[in-house]
């Protein structure tokens, strides 16, 4: 585990256990006794009240009633919030909408301005749309869970992306491409890039992309990509 995943496992053991000792925690999350304490003092750091208790029966305890005052939240993590909520708002199927609406509030209110910054620049690249009735889903799969971290790099760094792709007849290319904009059509989620091997956009099934990978010093210009009328950006999408 690196220190964020020891972070959170220590804090989710503590939150379900109520009292853990320091030689628990330190098989949980992988750790020698020395790591595991440095990571209880950086979580009281971060805000969470952690009590020790020493002698035989003792152990630490995380105050329920603790929390975090340090935002740890990534960029990506946040879009990726941000987009479930669109697109289940998409789809009509978000029946706690106001709710989902008012926690991702507070959460965006927690980032330092420069992760604000970086989200808003993100977000300008996400377009919502309706898919077609008559769409094949039959072979919809698994979006790669280390897609959307090369997005941010890609597109917040303007880099190229290259990555493994499987089309619908089932060949396999190697793409490199300029990512301009992603695409939801629930359930479907494309990346529209300009591809210059073919001089032209593309859409790309998400589901169908392996293996991504950001390509350093290479850099590309935005471009407006010609979508459909009933495609809208995320920041006029009605909230």
């Amino acid at each position: 585990m690196n220190i964020r995943q020891r972070h959170d496992t220590i804090v989710r053991t503590l939150r379900r256990n109520g009292t853990s000792t320091i030689d628990d925690l330190a098989c949980e999350v992988g750790a020698s006794r020395r790591t595991l304490l440095r990571d209880i003092c950086a979580l009281r750091d971060e805000g969470f009240v952690i009590h020790s208790e020493s002698g035989r029966g003792g152990g630490v305890q995380l105050d329920p009633q603790s929390m975090q005052t340090t935002a740890r939240l990534s960029v990506a993590e946040v879009f990726a919030l941000l987009i479930s909520v669109a697109a289940m708002r998409a789809a009509q199927n978000l029946p706690f909408s106001d709710l989902a609406d008012a926690g991702l509030a507070k959460i965006e209110k927690s980032l330092p301005s420069d992760k604000v910054r970086d989200l808003r620049r993100f977000l300008d690249c996400l377009h919502i749309g309706q898919l077609s009735p008559t769409q094949d889903l039959s072979d919809l799969g698994r979006i790669d869970p280390a897609l959307l971290p090369a997005f941010e790099t890609a597109f917040l760094g303007q880099l190229h992306l290259r990555f493994e792709y499987c089309d619908a007849k089932g060949a396999k290319t190697s793409r490199e491409v300029e990512p301009q904009a992603m695409l939801i059509l629930q359930p479907l989620w494309y990346l529209v890039a300009w591809d210059p091997d073919r001089d032209d956009f593309r859409h790309f099934r998400m589901d169908r992309i392996s293996k991504p990978e950001c390509i350093d010093g290479t850099t590309f210009r935005r471009r407006h990509v010609p979508f459909e009328d009933d495609v809208c950006p995320y920041k006029d999408l009605p909230q």
